[in-house]
């Protein structure tokens, strides 16, 4: 399969002018909010006037137009002279496209309450044909009647108009020259994909799916389950009798919820009442589906341990906790491990019962991290009673795909059935599947509140093999196969202004990298209140709770892999699924795995960084040589003076970094960041780099010593890399500050330089030296456990992360 799936790759034809070697960012010019247009295709007497505007709640999407067909019921409809009954189903047919309801057995007045929607460019035919047919066991169906419709005569519906009303008609005879007993309520109209209907539509472009299928190409908001932390404080035991009476356990407690197992270290001391005070923290989602189950287990043998105790607990009965102040303790009696069952004849031994010692609350003060830190979308805490007021908007218009490359084989074909979905905070969407296009055109949008501006929004377009009936290919067991993923940090978005641009699609393949195609979006960000954007600059990027008690680095990734696990068996619930293979590629499950390529990438940044502290020096040494005579005597009279007058060197060099600031203005971004294959060491990796990176984990290589010396190896170097990525990100962080990379930011530093310079020029040096020296030194008493606002403000400037492959 991998070699046929490569040969299609290498195969697949392209749109003119896009080249595998053009991984560029594209400037488009779709027709956004497209009016209707004049006259019509229908003789002009369907369609709105071209002087009727009016404003679309869709106008960050073009328009596309579809005919809408809603069947409602039908009455009194005739027996058949065969059977003396009725068994009715309609079918709708517009030129070449039928679609039909489901029939009722024996029922002259059945109710379906369906709406079929024809897409305009496909239209071929002036006249909708209404057919109201009697299902036969064998043969052909009986034909009951029809309703004719002529396309010119079609009302036009626009949002938020009110949905139009259905009718009865009464059903014409075969040839039409007369009626027929029975009516047919309808409704007919034309409309566009922010019709209310349009999603629930049977639609004429995925004829060719049937069953379950057609549940999975519908568009579709999700919304990931509320996830809380548990903390469960072992504190103490008392009683606890080892199974063999002739020694004292070696006690340990275990604790369980769902997959996820945690242990606490063995008592140190061998003891019937043993003392842990060893927290445990695990993720759990509304609704509370498992229970907590807590096991005292005996260390007989490294490689035998028995259950001394259990008991098991439902969440919903723990307290909530919004904030650190610690919360009541509780002692839970123990069942014996067996009891009534394997050790009933030992009943009557039993004069008392253990009891364990617990402290367990849910925690509403932290934000459950499902996704990468590096492109995180939410930072909001779990408990709604801590969430701020939104400070924007962010509108996204998925307008469609071009240039994808095959995905499958059908009919001795390569095919594509294409989807796109996008993630920001807690809502997901999905738009519908289009089927067998190498450019489908979704233009379908959506909103998404912002509570801060320093988040990543993902999209990811998938190729869709669960499609039911015979239009999956053979491959309805397989995965939805990933054709790329754009991220957009909301912070290099201006606000208010609307973006449209192409986006490459670009994914790493054992065989290399590859261009599957481009992404053509409409992304508009609108800020609520200037001056809330200015206080959040300043505010920590997690909870409080993250810093005034937080996390290890591993109890982070443990965690965040188990959150990940939930939202994805959770979202794979819903219908139709958002499967899990979707939802681990939209999360970066793997984005902490080792990789050479990576940690190339992460080390030449730094690298970059490096070299503009080694230009600076060599500029240096060019005036100290006096290769140009201007520059050396100019910097000779500022030197001259700044050591004459020392209490020049802070409101100089702020205001320096303020004209910095202004002439960068001139070359700021013009667009979000992309993926840079070059940053990424993506277009010179080395082949036997790839087979490392796509290696599993743990090694599949057969040799049992070298798999273990190898997975240390990488385990020890994926942390290493990851520190390589800090300190690039923090040095980018520093570049970012006059670069316009984020504007909001920017523009408060220059700010904050230009006031800081006329402040410093006022203030004597030694009262500023004075000032700062004993802010430093003050006494702890006066510090805050929180990040400072620098520091915060830092923290929230963008790095070049989000151009990482």
């Amino acid at each position: 399969m991998e070699k046929r799936m490569q040969s299609l790759y290498a195969q697949a034809p392209l749109l003119p002018g896009n080249h595998q070697e053009d991984y560029n960012l594209k400037d488009t010019s779709p027709q956004l909010g497209e009016r209707w247009p004049n006259g019509g295709t229908f003789g002009g007497r369907g369609w709105m006037n071209g002087g009727d505007r009016f404003t679309s709640t869709y106008d960050l999407v073009e328009q596309m137009f579809y005919l809408y067909v809603r069947v409602v019921k039908a009455k009194e409809l005739p027996p058949s002279s065969l059977t003396g009954s009725c068994d009715p189903y309609v079918e709708v047919k517009l030129g070449n496209y039928k679609g039909r309801t489901k029939h009722f057995d024996r029922k002259s007045n059945p109710e379906w309450n369906q709406v079929f929607a024809f897409s305009k460019d496909r239209v071929q035919s002036s006249l909708l044909e209404v057919f109201v047919k009697d299902k036969e066991m064998a043969g052909r169906d009986d034909y009951v009647g029809r309703v004719v419709f002529d396309l010119n005569e079609v009302p036009t519906r626009v949002p938020p108009d009110s949905p139009l009303a259905p009718q009865w008609y009464r059903l014409e005879d075969r040839r039409g020259e007369g009626k027929v007993r029975g009516e047919v309520m309808l409704a007919v109209w034309m409309g566009t994909q922010a019709d209310e209907a349009f999603t629930e539509a049977w639609h004429a472009d995925a004829a060719s799916v049937h069953g379950e299928g057609v549940f999975n190409i519908r568009s579709k908001v999700y919304v990931s389950p509320k996830l809380w932390y548990l903390r469960v404080n072992v504190i103490e035991a008392q009683d606890v009798v080892a199974n063999d009476r002739s020694r004292l356990p070696d006690v340990f407690v275990k604790a369980q919820i769902g997959n996820q197992v945690l242990r606490t270290k063995i008592c140190p001391t061998r003891t019937p009442n043993p003392l842990w005070n060893e927290d445990l923290v695990f993720v759990t989602a509304e609704p509370f589906e498992e229970q907590l189950l807590i096991t005292v287990e005996d260390r007989v043998h490294p490689s035998k341990e028995d259950v001394l105790g259990k008991i098991s607990l439902p969440l919903n009965e723990f307290e909530k906790r919004l904030d650190h102040r610690p919360v009541n303790s509780r002692w839970f009696n123990l069942e014996k491990y067996g009891f009534g069952v394997m050790e009933g004849d030992r009943r009557k031994e039993l004069k008392f019962s253990s009891r364990i010692h617990l402290r367990v609350c849910l925690e509403g003060g932290y934000h459950v991290l499902d996704e990468s830190t590096m492109y995180i979308s939410d930072q909001r805490p779990t408990a709604k009673q801590l969430w701020k007021q939104p400070v924007g908007i962010l509108e996204v218009g998925i307008l469609g795909a071009q240039g994808l490359l095959p995905m499958k084989m059908k009919d001795g074909r390569g095919s594509t059935d294409a989807y796109c979905v996008a993630k920001y905070g807690q809502k997901w969407v999905r738009t519908r599947t289009i089927m067998e296009t190498f450019n489908p055109r979704w233009n379908e949008q959506y909103t998404w509140e912002v509570y801060d501006p320093c988040t990543v929004i993902t999209l990811g377009v998938f190729d869709n093999s669960h499609l039911g009936g015979n239009s999956g290919g053979g491959s309805n067991a397989g995965r939805d196969a990933r054709i790329g993923k754009v991220r957009i940090r909301l912070s290099t978005l201006e606000a208010h202004r609307t973006y449209t641009h192409s986006y490459p699609l670009l994914v790493l393949h054992p065989h290399g990298l590859k261009k599957m195609g481009e992404l053509q979006l409409a992304i508009r960000f609108t800020t609520l209140s200037l001056a809330n954007m200015i206080y959040i600059y300043g505010q920590p990027l997690l909870p409080k709770m993250h810093y005034l008690h937080p996390f290890t680095v591993n109890q982070v990734d443990n965690l965040r892999y188990q959150a990940m696990n939930i939202v994805a068996r959770r979202l794979g619930r819903a219908e139709p699924p958002l499967r899990k293979e979707v939802v681990e590629y939209m999360l970066d499950v793997d984005s902490h795995m080792w990789s050479m390529r990576r940690s190339k990438a992460n080390f030449f940044r730094i690298m970059s960084l490096v070299s503009g502290m080694v230009a600076i020096g060599q500029w240096f040494g060019s005036v100290c040589y006096w290769k140009n005579p201007i520059t050396s005597v100019l910097v000779h009279i500022l030197f001259l003076i700044l050591v004459w007058y020392p209490e020049l060197i802070l409101p100089t060099l702020c205001f320096y970094m303020f004209l910095v600031g202004l002439w960068n203005y001139r070359y700021r971004p013009r667009y979000p960041p992309h993926m840079d294959t070059k940053l990424s060491w993506a277009e010179s990796v080395n082949p036997d780099e790839l087979d490392e990176e796509f290696d599993t984990f743990p090694t599949c290589r057969p040799h049992d010593v070298i798999r273990m010396r190898y997975d240390r190896l990488r385990s020890v170097a994926g942390r290493i890399q990851t520190v390589v990525g800090d300190i690039a990100t923090q040095g980018e962080r520093f570049e970012s500050l006059l670069g316009w990379r984020d504007p909001r930011a920017t523009s408060l530093f220059i700010v904050f330089c230009v006031c800081a310079a006329v402040v410093l020029y006022a203030t004597p040096f030694r009262v500023v030296a004075l000032v700062g020296g004993l802010y430093y030194l003050r006494h702890p008493r006066f510090r805050s456990k929180l990040p400072s606002v620098p520091s915060s403000f830092f923290k929230r400037l963008p790095a070049r992360t989000d151009s990482l492959l």
